[in-house]
Order: C-alpha cells, then structure tokens, then sequence
C-alpha cells in the first residue's frame, strides 16, 4: 500500500441491499448463512489458503532471487508480472501486459547534519528541495502524543520560526503533519518512522509541499529528538528520471463486455522487502481467485482482473490505466474491488467505508459504492462470523483513480502503521498498542509475517463478492443478470400477444 494520500470527489448516496449476497435467517435469529449465486459457493470453496499461500511462496522466492524485493523497475518486479501473467494464459485467461511510463524521484542529496552526525533523510515524493549545502534551524521536536503533529495545537509553547521540525510518524497524512509545521514557521520538517528497522522511503506528500519535507528511521528520529535545540542542517535534493513499468491485466472470455466486474491488487512491494504482506496477499488472493474461476466462466458479465504496478511510487499503474480507457470504456465497468494488504500480522478487519456511514474521513464514494461494501459486510459478519470496521477512501491505493471518474469501488484491508486499539483486540484478538503491520514498508514484511487466518477470511470474501457480482450488478447499477432479462422479454412477448388488435367505429 501507498503512503500517498489524496482528494477525491464525495458523492452521498444511501445504501440499498444488496440482491446477489440474500442473507437466510432463521425465525427470530441471525443469518446464519448467505443464499448467494452457485457461482459465488463453488468458487469460495475453490479458493484455498493453500492455493493462495503457494503464490506468496512464490513472491518471496523471487524476491529472494532478486536482490530481495519486487519493486517497479527491478527484476524482482519483472519477475513477478512473468509469474503472475504466465499462470492466467495457462488458465485460459486473454491477458496482456501494457506498459505505462512513470517519473522516479532520484536522491541527490538526502541528510540531516547535527554536529559531526549526519542522519540519512530521505525526501519525500512533492517536497520543496533545499538549495546546495541544505539549510540550517534549531531542531525543535514536537511531542509525542497519541496524534503527533496533527493539530496546530502540537506546535504552541514553542518557538518554530526559523526552526526544523521533528515528529513522529502516524494518525495522519504527512501532508497535515508538514503544513501545521510550517504554519507554525518552521522551514524544514523530518519525519521520523514510527515501526523499527524502515526507511521512510516511497512515500508522499500527496502534493506539492510547502516547505522541505524529509523522512528518517525510528531510531535515527529517537537519537535526534535527544539533539533538541541543536541547529540542524537539512539538505534534501533530488532529480526525475523516466521510467518504463507493466500492469497485468486479465479478462474473462465469457460474460458481457459492456457490464465488467473489475478486480484489482498492486504487485510492487517497496525497495526495502519482499512486500510479502504489501502486497503480496492481496495479488496472491486475486491470482487464486481468477485461477480457480478460469478464463471461461459460466458468467452473465465479463470478469477483469488487475495487476498493478509503481503504486508503491504514487499509484501510479492503475492511475495511467484508468486515464487511458476513452469514456465510453469506463462506461463498461460496472465496479471496481480493491485489495490491498488483506493478511497483516496483527490484522484488523477493514471494508472500504462506500456510504461514509462511519464518518472517517473523505466522505462516500461514487453510487453503488455503499451496496459493495454491504456485500462484504454481509459475508464476513454472516459466514465467518467476524465484525468489521468502515475504512476510509484516503487516496492511499489503486480505487483512486476509478472513484475519481465515478466507478463504484469496495475493497478489503487489514491495516498498516497504525496502531491497533483495546476495544479492537476485543473484537478481533492481537495485540493492542502495536501496529496491525509493525513490517509495514520493511525488511520485516516477509513470508513469516502474515496472518494466515485473516488471509484465509478475506480470500474467500474476495472471491465470494467477485463471483456474485459476475452473475449480477443490478444493485449496484440498475443491469439485472441473464436469467431475469430472459424473463422480461418473455412476459413482453406474451403480453404482445394478448394484446386485441385496436379498431375504429364505423359510421353509416
């Protein structure tokens, strides 16, 4: 998942139930199962953990093979769209592989100077650049509270002007972060990561920056925080540089063209890991997911599935996808299912929040929106008896740029940086104060570091909706399944029929 944070547009819209997931309750109690299409059971009892985990098995070895990661632009990454597109045209799939071009921030100058020390400080994506040689400030550290750098209110009781600010990572985007600095007059900002063993590297303001804006280790945040007052000198510059990268992208040969189900994962980890978790689970469920539907379902509309690649980079993949499809061919898709991170180590159990009826943030998303989200809902909560929480459309993965040009969009996630609560260890289990991915963007985020069981959950949400929606999107966009349209046009017939023919009067 992206650290890039971003502005959609918010469309409110009220939730209708869903048609394709009917829940089967009992008198006087709860569902207790789900009378969704054959389709959608067979293929959820298809899609094994085994099969799934074979696949993250087979990232972590190319990660292995390739300098120990699968980032957009090395082999690592090459390797994985070989892997990934070479098991979808054994199962029939048309697939393609289209290239997109991308610009990559090269680092010329990335320190933090206090004395003799220098820190390594990486900027981030839209940050201002320095002038040669950096520029120099009192090191001031704001306090590390539960929301650190959030407020204005951080920022009272000392004096910024002039100053380079220090805060830790976490509770929102650094974009807040960096501009309530700079309000307060700070020149520079270094954030400082909140998980151990990481670089801060891949991530984003979300757009241009106001002031230089750069990003260190924990431990090096920790060891500056001890300099406070000392002067600093940041020097943060960077060049941009083209590059070539590939999606993979899959379709179904049967179901209807104008009326696709879209499904969607990022295949790039970060440069610092195998991105086994991020994203590795959500890319191996989705491979299991079309493996096991086969190129030639038994579907009332065509199944699309998507591979992305530099979404570690700004989303970059799926945006360049999106942008090139012409009107009419963004007409054609019905929906878009985002998965992103469904296996984290500490996991929590998130659905994309399609009717903002949790209130979290950037408000709903496009119509049909909600009725997504309720069809995940239905299914965790009803089959495998799990709660869930409403997770906000924060701009942070591949839905973006669908939502931005109005196609309805859900997805699944199982957190990143922040911290799991007390009243969510209660619900899920794990374990409180700990992030849900403590490997979140490092070293760590390997084969060793995933929930299996959440993993597991989620695989079989993925393709239980998937599958669902493959027979009918009418709740989602008014297009009712096969069967009903044949009806329809029977009743009409028969109607016409009996219809008497229609005379006039005649006069003397």
């Amino acid at each position: 998942m992206s650290a890039r944070t971003g502005i959609r547009r918010a469309v409110v819209f009220a939730a209708s139930a869903s048609l394709a997931l009917v829940a089967v309750p009992t008198a006087g109690a709860a569902p207790t199962a789900l009378d969704g299409p054959q389709l959608a059971k067979k293929l959820t009892k298809n899609v094994t953990l085994e099969g799934v985990n074979r696949h993250l098995i087979a990232f972590q070895r190319i990660a292995d093979r390739n300098d120990g990661n699968r980032a957009a632009g090395t082999s690592g990454y090459d390797a994985s769209v070989d892997y990934v597109a070479g098991k979808l045209r054994g199962a029939g799939f048309d697939v393609s592989t289209p290239e997109f071009t991308y610009p990559v921030q090269i680092t010329d100058a990335a320190t933090a100077t206090v004395g003799t020390t220098t820190y390594e400080n990486i900027p981030l994506e839209f940050s201002p650049q320095t002038p040669a040689g950096g520029i120099t400030g009192p090191l001031r550290v704001v306090p590390e509270d539960g929301t650190p750098g959030c407020e204005a209110t951080d920022f009272a009781g000392q004096d910024f002007t002039g100053a380079v600010a220090l805060i830790r990572r976490g509770a929102c985007t650094f974009d807040i972060k960096h501009r309530n600095a700079a309000a307060a007059g700070a020149i520079a900002v270094i954030i400082a990561n909140n998980v151990p063993d990481a670089k801060l590297s891949g991530v984003t303001l979300g757009a241009p920056g106001v002031v230089p804006t750069g990003g260190v280790t924990q431990a090096d945040g920790t060891a500056l925080a001890g300099l406070a007052g000392q002067p600093v000198t940041v020097d943060l510059r960077y060049h941009e540089e083209d590059r070539i990268s590939r999606n993979v992208i899959a379709q179904t040969k049967t179901g209807r063209k104008d009326n696709v189900v879209f499904a969607g994962a990022h295949l790039d980890s970060v440069e610092n890991g195998a991105g086994i978790n991020d994203n590795g689970t959500g890319s191996a469920g989705l491979l299991e997911t079309a493996l096991q539907l086969g190129g030639k379902p038994k579907v009332d509309n065509a199944v699309r599935f998507g591979w992305w690649g530099a979404e570690e980079l700004g989303l970059v993949g799926s945006t360049e996808y999106v942008r090139s499809l012409t009107f009419e061919q963004q007409l054609d898709i019905a929906l878009y299912l985002n998965f992103d991170m469904i296996g984290s180590p500490n996991a929590g159990y998130f659905v994309y929040d399609g009717d903002d009826s949790d209130g979290v943030g950037a408000g709903a998303g496009p119509y049909g929106s909600a009725q997504i989200e309720k069809a995940f809902v239905d299914y965790l909560q009803v089959e495998k008896k799990v709660q869930t929480e409403g997770t906000d459309f924060s701009g942070r993965s591949d839905y973006g740029e669908f939502i931005a040009n109005g196609i309805p969009a859900g997805g699944l996630f199982t957190g990143a940086e922040v911290l799991k609560t007390e009243a969510q260890v209660a619900k899920w289990g794990g374990t409180a104060g700990v992030a849900y991915d403590p490997n979140y963007h490092g070293p760590g985020d390997n084969l060793g570091n995933v929930d299996r069981k959440a993993l597991d959950r989620n695989s079989d949400a993925l393709a239980w909706v998937t599958a669902s929606y493959a027979m009918s999107t009418e709740d989602v966009n008014g297009v009712p399944p096969r069967a009903k349209r044949a009806e329809a046009r029977a009743a009409a017939k028969t109607r016409a029929l009996h219809v008497e023919p229609h005379t006039h009067a005649e006069t003397a």
